[in-house]
């Protein structure tokens, strides 16, 4: 099937939709007319040059005029450059702002089907592609064509002979141009395509560094970075090869025509019926012709790839955003949660989890246990509201959730996973990440949270301190360190809900008995739900719920479950005993 072009609507829609100074964007296309104008006037001021030319018949006047257009065609020229690129770089910059606040509210679920890489890919090279047209290719295109119809309207009052003769270039031209400009439109966007692609495969491998090399696979990874290598090589030959083929063939065709401009002038200089200067003049008009024409390829090449760019930074501003600041205000202590009957699948008609219902009250610990893969972690996140449920509802108090705002409501949750997860940057950055107050809080009450998550100690011996880079995703740091933050965070929130998701998987000994402790601190007094394949962090739980294939089969007191779950009562043995 035939695929559809994007049109030019929604590109203009969206350049206008960044709010661009219309009077900028009016001043610097003038300026690149008054340009266009000035350098139009050069040819005639050099034919009245050449014509009178002794060093007895020299006019002051006429120098210093050409001296002066000069000059004054080098400063517009450059004060318009200068206004169009800085209208391009705003246009950009407004273009990269709308996209990453989009990103920044979009739901999980886009994030679980695109690589992140190919979304930075839009962001970056996507809008440059816009930029560049805007401040670029337009304003040439624009200049051009008056260039080109200024050109040949003189011409034509100079000589019209001339002109026409001149003139049979155009068409065979314009049959060159127009099928290796579309052409090359077609190699540029599988070309931003496969850039966008092979960004997301490096930021994948290189986010992943420490698995890549602990698995022994820079071979399998050299191989996969070469093909994507070979891909982008192969589409810059063809590129490549189009290019080679305009340059030469439009340089012969404008090369016959002076040639040609040049014999019959020539003639016509000799037979006395034209000027040597008119010659010249000619000639000069001509090369201003021929630049705006070899242009007009580029122009409709960097066209077509900004549709594309377009059409693609459309789709993602066109996804439905997370609800963020609307919905209603509301504080959950004290409040108990009802889940009824939920159900949810990523993918319709496989549902993960089928027709869940339990409850939570004030102060309870509420844990989930059962084989790998069952939907625990899946039910997490529809509590965190990274996903909606496609049947039942989630309530809180009489409140479905669905109705509270996002931001009033992961604010009153505090989530430790098992992955330690942390931003680069400081200590001091990490516990504060996301507060609005950050840099405000006193030292004196992050030292306090880090002491309640044990933490203070490891902390102190840093000779930072709180200051203490921690490296991207917090590899500085030990997994026990990593998570005590993580916990000294949540008690820096003060939490009414906790959610902790297996936060002690992945640690040694050791670690998990420190962390644990501070877990222990953290839960006091708050609606815990629990996640955990160790059932010894479970056992006091007030109910434990016992998750299968995404169905609950039991749910209990530990002792309850012993006696009347099989499978539990199989874990707990070996485990436990």
């Amino acid at each position: 099937m035939k695929e559809k072009q994007p049109g030019i609507k929604p590109f203009i829609d969206l350049i206008i939709s960044t709010k661009i100074s219309k009077w900028a964007l009016a001043a610097g296309l003038v300026g690149s007319i008054l340009t266009m104008l000035v350098n139009l006037a050069i040819p005639l001021l050099t034919r009245e040059l050449v014509d009178g030319f002794s060093v007895e018949a020299l006019s002051t006047t006429l120098i210093i005029t050409i001296v002066v257009v000069f000059i004054l065609q080098a400063v517009i020229d450059g004060l318009s450059t200068f206004i169009l690129s800085a209208v391009g770089q705003k246009i950009v910059a407004r273009l990269r702002e709308i996209m990453w606040f989009k990103l920044l509210r979009l739901p999980v679920s886009y994030f679980d089907k695109t690589p992140s890489g190919e979304s930075v890919s839009r962001v970056v090279n996507d809008t440059g592609i816009v930029k560049d047209l805007i401040s670029n290719h337009f304003p040439q295109f624009i200049t051009g064509i008056i260039t080109i119809i200024g050109a040949i309207v003189i011409l034509l009052i100079m000589d019209w002979k001339m002109t026409l003769l001149m003139l049979l270039a155009v068409p065979a031209t314009f049959l060159i141009m127009m099928p290796l400009g579309s052409r090359m439109a077609k190699i540029s966007k599988g070309l931003q395509d496969e850039t966008a692609a092979f960004t997301g495969d490096i930021q994948q491998t290189l986010s992943e560094i420490r698995l890549m090399k602990s698995s022994t696979a820079e071979a399998v990874e050299e191989v996969h970075g070469k093909a994507g290598i070979h891909k982008l090589y192969r589409f810059g030959l063809r590129e490549a090869k189009v290019f080679a083929l305009i340059g030469p063939l439009i340089y012969t065709v404008m090369m016959f025509v002076i040639v040609v401009i040049i014999g019959y002038g020539g003639i016509r200089v000799a037979e006395g019926t034209m000027s040597t200067g008119s010659l010249v003049a000619f000639l000069l008009y001509l090369f201003q012709i021929i630049y705006p024409i070899t242009s007009f390829a580029m122009f409709f090449t960097e066209l077509q790839k900004a549709k594309g760019a377009t059409e693609r930074i459309i789709d993602i501003l066109d996804i439905e955003e997370e609800n963020g600041q609307h919905g209603l205000e509301k504080d959950i202590a004290n409040e108990s949660i009802y889940i009824e009957h939920i159900s949810f699948g990523y993918e319709d008609g496989e549902n993960v989890l089928e027709d869940i219902t339990f409850e939570a009250h004030p102060g309870e610990m509420i844990a989930f246990a059962g084989p790998s893969g069952g939907g625990k972690t899946t039910l997490f996140g529809l509590l965190e509201r990274y996903y909606e449920p496609t049947k039942g509802d989630i309530r809180i108090g009489e409140t479905p959730i669905s109705e509270l705002s996002l931001s009033s409501w992961r604010s009153q949750i505090g989530y430790v996973s098992q992955e330690s997860a942390m931003m680069a940057g400081t200590i001091r950055d990490n516990l504060t990440y996301g507060l609005a107050n950050g840099k405000d809080i006193p030292d004196e009450q992050l030292w306090h949270v880090a002491e309640m998550a044990y933490a203070d100690t490891f902390i102190r011996n840093f000779k930072e301190g709180l200051d203490t880079e921690v490296g991207e995703r917090g590899v500085k740091l030990s997994g026990g360190q990593r998570q005590r933050i993580n916990i000294a965070r949540a008690f820096l929130r003060d939490p009414k809900i906790l959610m902790l998701d297996e936060a002690t998987a992945s640690l040694d000994s050791q670690s998990e008995h420190a962390v644990q402790e501070a877990l222990t601190r953290l839960m006091e007094g708050r609606t815990t739900f629990v996640i955990a394949h160790r059932l010894s962090t479970i056992v006091d739980a007030d109910k434990i719920i016992f998750i299968e294939k995404g169905k609950i089969t039991g749910a209990g007191t530990h002792r309850e479950l012993i006696e009347s779950h099989v499978l539990y009562r199989k874990f707990a043995e070996q485990q436990l005993s």
